[in-house]
């Protein structure tokens, strides 16, 4: 019950969010759909003789497209391009006439109609309508939320475990940089590199940061080392290793196809960045909740030497919670490379924070032995609404980070308070 309650409460938080960017991001636009194509026919008489005036962008051709199916026969002309096209247009028509030009809102206004008599110019209906609702900018915050998301996945399982780890920014970048110079330099490049040979250049970037993670758990769990230290340590090792093996510079020379999983849309056009992270969740929600690693996971975090009496393996349990949060780190690393088609060393900066933060805002603690995989993805929506939210309210970068830092301080202090 506790666990729906506060996932309820989460939910609502996104919700109000949501509305208030909604209420505060309202413009007035001008649709250029299929319905908004029906809704200017159905006004125009079925004799009449019709030109379509457009820009060349790809929206107003396809407006174009869907007014000349609507109008059939009655579309005599169709411009696509500028003013001068047109003017010659009209020229064209001159002898047999027109009676209706349908333009958009800015070709509608151009000055080659105004002085036309007798002749009827046609524009969609505007509307109010949140840009922050869009179906492109919905998608743009969870394709730019997919990357941290997966992230988050890592850093909650240690923070349940009673750690943390700060190097998973440089880890991403890593592997961003160890696949792409993979496929650079052993698999062919952007010309010869197939399918197989991105897989396995992808596996090898995750499995380094795995290896990271592997010794970082080691170090912790052997040498006592605090885990904020060497993984403060191994941040360093990761980002300056990123740098040295991509020599300072952005490795790009990858196949157009290594897109396909950071650009791609496959399932109905939901991204399959996205599709990716909410598979990842869902795995490990049911790895938390139905296997024995996940309760040993809460029970290591909770009470480290209880569960060591009670016979959990807590040395291990800690090194595969690393090594996890590694291999994760990696994957968010090979994703990014194909979202940007490149590896960079620049990769990833400041990335550890918001992960810690999705995980925080999402109800795990910093203490260890409590949180879930369902609370971190509503912290990282929490997190990436409020930053979209803020650009398309044009908040600049300096106060984005303040909001962002008390946000953190609030979820914190409130989880301390309970």
């Amino acid at each position: 019950m506790n666990f729906w309650k506060e996932q309820l409460s989460r939910l609502a938080a996104l919700l109000v969010l949501a509305v208030f960017f909604s209420v505060m991001t309202r413009r007035e636009e001008f649709p250029q759909d299929a319905a908004a194509a029906r809704e200017l026919v159905s006004s125009i008489a079925k004799d009449a003789k019709v030109m379509i005036a457009v820009r060349g962008v790809a929206e107003d051709k396809a407006f174009a497209e869907a007014l000349k199916a609507e109008l059939g026969p009655r579309a005599v002309e169709v411009v696509t391009g500028e003013p001068r096209d047109a003017r010659k247009a009209l020229d064209r028509v001159a002898a047999t006439g027109l009676d209706v030009i349908i333009g958009t809102q800015v070709t509608s206004e151009w000055l080659v109609f105004s002085d036309l008599k007798g002749v009827t110019i046609l524009k969609p209906s505007s509307r109010t309508w949140p840009v922050f609702l869009t179906r492109d900018n919905l998608l743009n915050i969870a394709s730019q939320i997919a990357v941290i998301a997966i992230l988050a996945i890592g850093m909650t399982v240690v923070i349940i475990a009673g750690g943390i780890d700060l190097s998973v920014g440089s880890l991403l970048a890593l592997s961003a940089v160890v696949t792409t110079l993979l496929i650079q330099e052993y698999y062919g490049g952007s010309e010869k590199a197939g399918p197989a040979q991105m897989v396995m250049a992808s596996i090898c970037g995750m499995m380094v940061c795995a290896c990271s993670g592997l010794l970082a758990g080691g170090i912790i769990t052997r040498l006592r080392m605090p885990p904020f230290i060497v993984t403060l340590a191994m941040m360093l090792v990761g980002s300056g290793l990123a740098y040295r093996l991509a020599d300072n510079q952005s490795v790009y020379q990858v196949p157009e196809s290594f897109i396909w999983l950071g650009r791609g849309a496959d399932l109905m056009n939901v991204p399959n960045a996205v599709v990716l992270m909410l598979l990842l969740y869902a795995v490990a929600h049911v790895m938390m909740t139905q296997t024995a690693f996940g309760r040993h996971l809460y029970a290591v975090g909770g009470n480290a030497e209880a569960a060591l009496v009670s016979g959990v393996p807590v040395k291990r349990v800690t090194v595969m919670a690393y090594a996890l949060c590694g291999l994760l780190a990696g994957l968010g690393g090979v994703v990014m490379a194909s979202q940007l088609k490149s590896g960079s060393g620049t990769f990833g900066a400041k990335y550890e924070l918001y992960a810690i933060a999705a995980a925080v805002v999402g109800g795990t603690s910093l203490s260890g032995g409590r949180g879930t995989m369902p609370g971190t993805l509503i912290g990282a929506f929490i997190i990436a609404v409020i930053q979209n939210g803020m650009n398309l309210t044009n908040v600049e970068s300096n106060t984005q980070n303040i909001v962002l830092g008390l946000v953190i301080l609030a979820a914190v202090a409130m989880e301390r308070r309970k």
